[in-house]
């Protein structure tokens, strides 16, 4: 568990030294404080435009990060030749594939919760709120996709280089949030094979639309229940489990050379 936390320190760090939490952290203040300079709506019309919008860049912006952070671990690993002397000590793979995302995930997550502490601070600020409850469990759940999104983008990395992985789990990702949540009518109108890969594809792929809270947030509608809550984060703790351990068997075997050029 140590070796763990340890190469998910390094992660930490290396994220911090390039700073990219910052920039996007100051651009979201940046959209955020623009927003606050309109009264088109009035007050009220206003504060709940900055949620929505607050919202989804928070979303973005989390999105993004997500995927750089994880896709970069190990190409950069092995394209710089650490791998080696990281492997040669006591470390096993498995132990880099569950540090990095470890790294990956919990520095994202942080981020995130700071986004949302940003958004919350600026709509307390203009008059407006957030319950308590609900803003508890929106966080919660999109930490749990992060967590999905991560353990993706490690995955992909085993075997792609940087670009073609953050690729590969932008389309994957965008594709589960925005296709998925629509196959079921589709299924309505194919059959054959089209219907059995439809419906394959919609349990293959995770479902990222159960995670997002958003609309309740902004219309302040009640918590959702905590068996329903529970079940969603469980969802996600066996999405993420399974992508790690695809990612673990697809980087067991690899080979590495010295000057391999990814």
């Amino acid at each position: 568990m140590i070796r763990i936390l340890t190469i998910a320190e390094v992660v930490w760090l290396e994220v911090l030294r390039r700073k990219d939490i910052y920039v996007l952290f100051i651009l979201l203040a940046v959209f955020l404080l623009s927003l606050l300079t309109l009264d088109v709506f009035g007050l009220g019309g206003l504060v709940g435009y900055v949620k929505e919008i607050g919202l989804l860049l928070a979303w973005i912006f989390a999105w993004i990060l997500a995927v750089a952070v994880s896709v970069r671990q190990l190409p950069q690993e092995e394209t710089r030749g650490t791998i080696f002397p990281l492997l040669a000590k006591p470390v096993t793979r498995g132990n880099v594939i569950l540090g990095k995302w470890l790294g990956a995930w919990s520095i994202v997550a942080a981020a995130t919760c700071m986004f949302y502490l940003l958004l919350a601070g600026i709509v307390f600020w203009r008059g407006g709120d957030f319950g308590a409850v609900i803003l508890v469990q929106a966080v919660i759940l999109h930490v749990g996709l992060l967590g999905m999104i991560t353990a993706l983008g490690i995955l992909f990395s085993t075997r792609l280089n940087g670009d073609a992985a953050a690729t590969l789990t932008l389309v994957v990702t965008l594709a589960a949030y925005l296709v998925l949540p629509r196959v079921p009518n589709l299924i309505l109108n194919e059959h054959g094979i089209r219907g059995t890969c439809l419906l394959a594809l919609y349990y293959a792929l995770p479902h990222f639309e159960l995670f997002d809270l958003r609309r309740r947030l902004v219309h302040g509608w009640d918590p959702v229940s905590v068996a329903t809550a529970g079940q969603v984060v469980l969802y996600g703790l066996v999405m993420t489990a399974m992508f790690l351990l695809l990612a673990w068997l697809a980087y067991r075997r690899k080979r590495f050379s010295r000057g391999m050029q990814l």
